[in-house]
């Protein structure tokens, strides 16, 4: 839902990068290169911001309880 602020591996700060990358990749450019320019060499990390799904909008529309 949210993007995590560390690598849940090996504990690189990653969640400064989704902002740029999500926007990098919505105007047409490839994952694969958005993530070699921002320097996101360790496939742990990479599988962070390939695997997310960003359900925060709707997940946020329901009460918790």
């Amino acid at each position: 839902m949210i993007i995590p602020v560390r690598c849940l591996s090996c504990g690189k700060p990653i969640g400064h990068l989704w902002e740029e990358y999500k926007e990098k990749v919505e105007n047409g450019r490839k994952p694969r290169e958005v993530l070699d320019e921002l320097g996101l060499n360790r496939y742990c990390c990479r599988q962070v911001f390939v695997g997310h799904v960003d359900l925060i909008d709707v997940v946020s529309k329901y009460k918790k309880f």
